[in-house]
């Protein structure tokens, strides 16, 4: 009785068979394909100098292809040219075998002279590369820029390339728009035009509608009841200098608060961590004095200079919230770990406090701990509020619009895009996030 051979042997012997009749068993070598043809490099349209378009035509070989392999290497520098032994040619990507055509990206478009060195009539380069004598003036030089070749092999079956493919030399250069930031300049359009148009619209008169900023309304009931109560107003433009953008947002807020003051007959004291923002605080509050019409009742010694360190700054205004009790703290600027120590110290006196900052971290504790808070975007739309200025308003409404396009494209495209990549990274999407990323939601 015959025994049948059981499936594993039938798949051994399988396996065998083919390997011995595949290229290069048993002494047989496989026939390297046919190269690409008309290999052209072109510099790449509409973008910053670091891209390069590559074309050819198919090898004649190209249904037994397994791919193309594309290589590129510096073939000059400014006048400089680099003799063919000296070409070090780099692996750049492997393109699939139906395509004909790659753009090489992440090129540098130029090499500035303190990477190179002259030794006699030749150039060197600092990775000892020698370069053949070309650039004539050297001190009129401040980069060089770059020219690249590239080449193009065709990859058979087991791995055997054929000969490789040589472009024409090009330079990549910078054009005057970058293509990759088309949609970024759109929307630049848009949110400019926006703005125009509405400073347009409240210059002409038309009055344009500001959601209504409950912390700000609070400011003439806060300095009201100091008045009523005969105590002062303290106010902490936080604790960064006027370099900060917040400091001088702050600084706005103090021009209001003063004004109300000087109306109300109230006393507004605001020690201060930076001595520039004291001689820009003393400037506002006297001009929001003359403005109320009480310029004799402006004293500038209630803005003064503590100290530039933070918790010794902090440390005085604990003391002096506790010994004073003023009726009224406003906290509006940039503000670090001192935020809940002082919202703390003005709560425990049974102050009215009304606080501002961009800071994300204090936000939480300016809302626990105080009865009025401006979070981000309010604090900086303070100014226009105020003022009730036809341009400052104007342009608060067309930023409005830029807002309303980014939450579009973010929720549109980016959410819906972004969250398949986050759940399941393949190299498919990963260059639509990037996309997204650098380029729309930039």
């Amino acid at each position: 009785m015959m025994r049948r051979p059981s499936r594993a042997r039938i798949m051994l012997a399988t396996a065998t068979a083919l390997a011995l009749t595949a290229p290069g068993a048993l002494g047989q070598e496989s026939t390297p394909p046919a190269p690409p043809t008309n290999l052209v490099a072109a510099d790449h349209p509409l973008d910053g100098g670091q891209r390069v378009d590559l074309t050819w035509n198919a090898s004649p070989d190209a249904d037994s292809l397994e791919a193309y392999w594309i290589y590129k290497a510096i073939a000059q520098v400014g006048d400089a040219v680099v003799d063919d032994e000296h070409l070090e040619w780099e692996y750049v990507d492997l393109v699939a075998k139906d395509k004909t055509s790659f753009v090489v990206r992440d090129l540098e478009r130029s090499l500035p002279v303190k990477d190179l060195k002259k030794e006699g009539d030749h150039i060197v380069n600092v990775g000892d590369l020698m370069w053949n004598a070309g650039v004539r003036h050297w001190d009129d030089y401040r980069e060089f820029p770059m020219t690249y070749q590239f080449r193009v092999k065709a990859i058979g079956a087991g791995g055997v390339a054929s000969e490789p493919a040589e472009s024409n030399t090009v330079v990549p250069r910078r054009q005057w728009f970058d293509g990759d930031r088309f949609w970024l300049a759109v929307i630049t359009l848009i949110l400019a035009g926006s703005v125009f148009y509405f400073i347009s619209q409240a210059r002409s008169g038309k009055v344009l509608k500001v959601r209504r900023i409950a912390g700000l309304e609070a400011v003439d009931e806060a300095v009201g009841r100091a008045t009523e109560m005969g105590r002062s107003c303290l106010y902490i433009a936080g604790t960064q200098d006027m370099n900060d953008i917040q400091t001088i947002a702050g600084i706005t807020v103090l021009s209001h608060v003063a004004k109300t003051a000087a109306e109300y007959d109230a006393k507004v004291e605001m020690p201060c961590s930076r001595s520039l923002v004291m001689t820009t605080a003393r400037e506002t509050v006297q001009a929001a004095y003359l403005s109320a019409g009480r310029p004799d009742a402006y004293n500038q010694d209630l803005i003064y200079y503590v100290t530039d360190e933070q918790f010794g700054f902090v440390a005085y205004l604990q003391g002096h919230i506790t010994r004073e009790k003023p009726a009224a703290c406003f906290y509006m600027g940039a503000f670090y770990a001192e935020s809940l120590i002082l919202a703390e110290t003005g709560n425990n006196v049974g102050a009215i406090q009304v606080a501002g900052t961009a800071m994300p971290a204090q936000l939480p504790f300016f809302v626990a701990a105080c009865d009025y808070t401006l979070i981000g975007e309010e604090f900086f739309a303070a100014s226009a509020y105020l003022s009730g200025e036809p341009d400052q308003l104007g342009s608060l409404k067309g930023q409005d619009v830029g807002k309303v396009i980014e939450a579009i494209d973010s929720k549109t495209f980016g959410s819906p895009r972004a969250t398949p990549m986050v759940a399941a990274v393949t190299p498919m999407m990963m260059p639509i996030a990037t996309y997204i990323k650098d380029v729309v939601l930039v």
